[in-house]
């Protein structure tokens, strides 16, 4: 074989292996569920916002320490928000006397369909309205419905992208809360 056919043999393997390694990355990338995307959040402070209420008054995060924080991002827009809603809902009726507290942030709406869709799903729980989604943006939001959850010591120790269920929130809050009490 001349120089010039090793050499392009040479190119070739270094081109075929590289591709096999991309190949590679992005099927284990692409073979976990989104809902399970990490987040460089998890484990730091959850970021601080004070955002003026839907269906009440401002709510300011960082009054909220020493509580367990469900922050939930949603819109009246989302179809996948409606689904979820109801577990919210029931996740605020259960743990809102025991030192946890629901917030829901809506994301990208515009206000008279953020109270509209409040009043439709008979949310209960505090409500604020991100209107120039410096929040969403702090905590690096990649879609609605996205929720995340504080610690009392007011660090993110979850993240959830998609709809959560009732029942596996629960499970996290109660853990969260266990952890918080030794």
């Amino acid at each position: 074989m001349t120089r010039a056919g090793r050499l392009r043999a040479g190119v070739l393997g270094v081109l075929v292996v590289g591709a096999l390694a991309v190949a590679a990355f992005l099927s284990s990338a692409l073979a976990r569920p989104p809902s399970v995307a990490a987040s460089p959040l998890v484990g730091r402070a959850a970021p601080n916002f004070r955002l003026e209420g839907l269906n009440g008054p401002p709510v300011q995060l960082s009054d909220l320490r020493g509580q367990v924080v469900v922050v939930n991002f949603w819109a009246s827009w989302c179809a996948e928000c409606r689904v979820e809603q109801p577990a919210l809902d029931a996740t605020w009726r259960r743990f809102r006397d025991s030192g946890v507290v629901v917030v829901g942030v809506d994301f990208q709406d515009q206000s008279e369909d953020a109270h509209r869709y409040l009043t439709e799903m008979g949310s209960t729980y505090p409500a604020v309205r991100d209107g120039d989604s410096r929040t969403a943006l702090a905590y690096g939001l990649r879609g609605v419905p996205e929720t995340f959850l504080v610690d009392p010591a007011g660090r993110v120790v979850d993240r959830v992208i998609g709809p959560v269920d009732a029942d596996a929130l629960a499970r996290r809050i109660d853990s969260v809360q266990a952890k918080a009490a030794r």
